[in-house]
């Protein structure tokens, strides 16, 4: 395999790896966010910047807030006025952090190359070491792949296809489907709260009328009692497992025990997507 140091301008590697730089426990972003910064200063303006990288405006600025808040220090700033009319500038630790980056990944991506050479499926067990890394306070984290995206008005319905075909359904904002980068065949994953999710008897019947979207059948694996409330794991298939917590009494009620027929459901406004690019 030929050296990425030997072609500076070949294609990235296909592998699941990426970089992010951290301040603290806060992680500032990886190479759209830095993406955007050179393209700030390049450009010097949001806009420009924004249409560079394939960003809404609102999205960009949102970018640079976080960026800006997560540093502790300004990255990015706005001047008004003066005989140029103004514009959006780098402080000089943006333009550190930028040169930084570039470097680092440079070197991340020969460690790719290298690994990906002497490692069979390197790229498939990179990934998942990512996946199950990620720390969250959400009970339930499910991953799965984006199978659409539909567009609204001000919101976007995006449905994710678990490993076992059912479908999580979210809703979230233009801005987000975009800065997460969200289409057809992108792997995510979902995040919902076990004390989001509402447990039903399933019947085996259709679909049950309520206005929480998702619906998710299967069967009890587990009922762990506490002195008020019950952990109540549900398997919708070999690999995948949803959490609910509910009272002792709602358990006893519905007769909950292994094996079990249960529907897992929750809105469609409770489900957090991410990507771990």
């Amino acid at each position: 395999m030929t050296s990425s140091a030997d072609q500076p301008d070949r294609e990235p590697l296909g592998l699941a790896g990426s970089l992010w730089f951290k301040s603290g426990e806060q992680t500032l972003g990886g190479a759209s966010r830095i993406a955007l910064l050179a393209a700030i200063h390049a450009t010097g303006s949001i806009t420009g910047a924004a249409k560079a990288v394939g960003m809404s405006y609102k999205a960009a600025w949102d970018a640079v807030d976080t960026m800006n808040n997560l540093a502790g220090e300004p990255l990015v700033v706005r001047s008004t006025g003066g005989k140029g009319g103004g514009g959006t500038t780098l402080t000089p630790r943006a333009l550190a952090l930028i040169d930084t980056f570039r470097a680092v990944d440079r070197e991340h991506g020969k460690f790719l190359e290298r690994a990906s050479a002497a490692i069979e499926n390197f790229a498939g067990d990179w990934a998942l070491i990512g996946r199950i890394g990620m720390k969250t306070s959400a009970r339930n984290q499910l991953y799965g792949k984006v199978v659409s995206v539909q567009r609204g008005t001000v919101n976007d319905e995006v449905a994710l296809a678990l490993p076992g075909g059912q479908q999580i359904v979210s809703v979230l904002t233009h801005e987000s489907t975009e800065t997460l980068g969200l289409a057809e065949g992108v792997e995510a994953f979902a995040l919902v709260k076990a004390s989001w999710v509402i447990l039903l008897v399933d019947d085996g019947g259709a679909p049950m009328q309520l206005s929480a979207r998702n619906q998710l059948r299967g069967t009890v694996s587990a009922v762990t009692r506490g002195a008020v409330n019950a952990e109540v794991s549900v398997a919708l298939d070999a690999t995948t497992v949803v959490t609910a917590v509910i009272t002792n009494e709602s358990v006893d009620r519905l007769g909950l025990a292994d094996g079990q027929p249960v529907v897992a459901a929750f809105k469609s406004s409770s489900v957090i997507l991410g990507v771990t690019q």
